[in-house]
């Protein structure tokens, strides 16, 4: 095969899995008898498989946010794996992240990813601003502040037209989330991103906690 044949060749796509449900409400969503996510919390149902969100949120994307790699001394020498850190959101009020280790990158990933589906909750958008008032879902409805570890993030509604004012991974996991406009204030160390993201997910969940 010649090199130009090479480059017009369309990449490769990974066969999408066929999903099996191996839970009872996974089976209530498979045939239909629950088709939304708020029933599955009104109800207090504990998701187990990450197959339920990406049936119930078909949009729902994913991120990979940082990457690294953990060594251990053991009696045996040194035993390196690496971890990966993994959002998923939909845009359009529901966000989840997860954590996952191993000997392989890509099924750290694999495993950060399928937690993140696991952990996804629901977030209360709407406009808080006091400049804007308007009656569309475009911030958060009051002020939110989180806590992960050191690192402390408070979400502050803002008027359309604002953007997020935010360091580029605290915006990017109100992006997944959905919103469009808000002011963000963030302590601690914030370059340890396991910590932000706890901070960030504990900060949007207050938008329903307390409201």
């Amino acid at each position: 095969m010649s090199k130009s044949e090479q480059r017009s060749r369309p990449p490769r796509k990974e066969p999408e899995q066929v999903w099996t449900p191996r839970t009872k409400l996974g089976n209530l969503v498979a045939t239909e008898k629950i088709t939304t996510m708020k029933e599955i919390y009104e109800n207090g149902y504990r998701i187990q498989e990450a197959g339920i969100i990406k049936k119930l949120l078909p949009g729902i994307k994913t991120e990979v946010i940082d990457v690294g790699i953990v060594q251990k001394q053991t009696t045996n020498g040194e035993y390196t794996r690496f971890k990966a850190l993994v959002a998923a959101g939909d845009e359009n009020g529901w966000l989840g992240i997860g954590q996952g280790k191993s000997k392989q990158m890509r099924i750290a990933i694999e495993k950060a990813t399928n937690q993140a589906y696991l952990n996804v909750s629901p977030v209360k958008l709407g406009c808080g601003s006091w400049e804007c008032r308007c009656d569309q879902h475009h911030s958060v409805p009051f002020k939110v502040r989180g806590r992960g570890g050191s690192v402390t993030v408070e979400v502050i509604p803002g008027p359309r037209g604002l953007g997020l004012v935010a360091g580029g991974n605290i915006r990017n996991l109100l992006k997944l989330a959905g919103l469009k406009d808000a002011w963000t204030k963030s302590t601690g160390s914030t370059n340890t991103m396991t910590s932000t993201s706890r901070a960030v997910l504990d900060c949007l969940r207050q938008t329903f906690s307390q409201g």
